[in-house]
């Protein structure tokens, strides 16, 4: 809901942030703003964001349109040398930037430190991809010859989630303007002041228009989506918003990228390495952000001789684990961001409690966090549950764990390779060539190998999903070449 930044003067302190809308080079204020909560103390106001208007959203449309045939025309090196200069722009603010993160997301200050250097480093990785633009493909004749290049689409909306939002638009953003297209982007409406305030500055340095920004309810930017103009919607979130997010594309036939909602599986077998190293490399697969990440393991099968082994090994390393606020460097874990979000866990937990599965809560809650309203959850681990509770066949976004014995690995892969799901997948063995043949055989968009998660992302590979997990790529060369369409040239003779 929004309201008037006056209303309440106690809670404009200072420290407090105001964001906002980009549009056409120019900062543009709104009539409204839409408060932004503290998720380790909620009373807590971080700032406030500007609620955009129907049109308001249509005029950054409009300018990213506007901008479109200049910066389309740009030969593609003009385009990178523009783009990596203006990255420096952000050099001076990236602890601000960080600070405010954590404040309005409630993750870690480490990690909000490393989402940072993660855009920056995703978009030099496509600006290092900038040559393969100009590269044409030749069928000569005769009778005919045919010459293959890539055309930028047009104005690209980019819609990002709140856990990782700044890294996650750095998949798809560089790719998108490198490419020659312009871009509005929306940032998630409970995390878009570190978002906006990094966008700001990097847009100083390109073109006006090029880049916008729009913040606000879904029914006032809808025209993101559903404007004529708008050629291409890269969305990142759950797979039923996505479903959304695809109906209101195919009203002008604008393509899609969809990365959505994973129930990655982890599959440790029987001859798996469980040291210090490994089971670290686990609870940081699953748990990292409080386990909200897309690609985080959402369900562990481990072969039955090395079950009570390795349920031991996680249950002693999460207890070391201290849940807080994410400004205090204390905290190993910070809440989660939304009430909504700790609740869906909270009850997913208490449906597997009830139908008699062991529930190990573990790690401590930081003086104060109980009674401060945060959405403070303890790590847990689900042991053995009924595979058909929504802790094992839904994505519990939190930190909750559910632990399956298996004996049979083939039966869990004919499970995993027909969920819903197939964003990432692990193989956890002593073997590397049993490993690896095990992970050929995981339709899933990503398989990692005695490794989980955004930790072990290679951001030079494509990424997404299989089946309900997304449609399309994002990142490497495939990521590139999804915001172009090729044009084929022919003659006869």
């Amino acid at each position: 809901m929004s309201e008037k930044l006056e209303t309440d003067p106690a809670q404009t302190r200072p420290e407090a942030f105001r964001s906002g809308l980009l549009i056409d080079g120019k900062t543009v204020e709104s009539d409204d703003w839409t408060a932004v909560h503290d998720p380790a103390a909620p009373s807590r106001i971080v700032g406030h964001a500007a609620a955009a208007t129907p049109d308001q959203a249509r005029a950054a449309v409009a300018a990213a349109d506007a901008a479109f045939p200049g910066w389309a025309a740009m030969p593609a090196r003009r385009r990178a040398e523009i783009m990596g200069e203006a990255l420096t722009l952000l050099d001076d603010s990236a602890a601000d930037r960080a600070a405010l993160m954590t404040r309005e997301n409630g993750k870690i200050s480490l990690e909000s430190q490393i989402e940072m250097s993660v855009f920056v480093a995703r978009t030099r990785a496509a600006i290092d991809l900038v040559d393969s633009l100009d590269r044409v493909r030749h069928l000569d004749g005769p009778p005919l010859t045919s010459h293959i290049h890539r055309l930028p689409m047009g104005v690209v909306t980019v819609i990002v989630p709140f856990n990782w939002p700044i890294a996650i638009l750095g998949a798809s953003l560089p790719y998108a303007l490198l490419a020659g297209n312009t871009a509005v982007v929306k940032p998630p409406p409970t995390v878009p002041l570190a978002m906006v305030r990094t966008l700001e500055l990097f847009a100083a340095g390109l073109p006006a228009g090029v880049l916008n920004v729009v913040t606000g309810s879904n029914e006032a930017v809808a025209p993101l989506l559903t404007d004529p103009r708008v050629r291409k919607i890269v969305f990142t979130g759950s797979t039923a918003a996505g479903k959304h997010i695809m109906a209101a594309a195919a009203q002008n036939l604008a393509s899609v990228t969809l990365e959505l909602g994973g129930n990655d599986p982890a599959i440790v077998l029987d001859d798996a390495v469980l040291d210090q190293e490994h089971i670290g490399r686990l609870v940081q697969g699953a748990f990292l952000t409080s386990g909200q990440v897309c690609m985080a393991v959402k369900r562990l099968y481990v072969h039955r001789s090395r079950y009570d082994e390795l349920v031991d090994a996680l249950a002693t390393a999460l207890d070391t684990q201290r849940v807080g606020p994410g400004t205090d460097p204390a905290s190993t874990m910070g809440p989660l961001n939304s009430a909504a979000q700790r609740d869906k866990v909270t009850a997913m937990l208490t449906e597997a409690a009830d139908a008699g599965a062991e529930i190990r809560e573990l790690g401590t809650l930081a003086p104060g966090a109980a009674s401060s309203g945060g959405h403070f959850l303890r790590p847990a681990l689900v042991l053995d549950p009924d595979p058909g509770l929504r802790i094992v066949t839904e994505e519990q976004f939190g930190p909750a764990l559910p632990i399956l014995p298996f004996d049979d690995v083939d039966s869990v892969l004919d499970q995993v390779n027909n969920d819903w799901s197939g964003l990432c997948s692990s193989v956890w063995s002593g073997d590397p060539a049993r490993a690896a043949a095990l992970a050929q055989r995981l339709r899933t968009g990503t398989t990692w190998i005695n490794h989980a998660n955004a930790v072990a992302c290679d951001d030079r590979a494509p990424f997404g999903g299989f089946r309900q997990s997304g449609i399309g790529r994002e990142m490497g060369p495939d990521g590139l070449l999804s915001f172009t369409e090729p044009h084929t040239i022919t003659t006869q003779g």
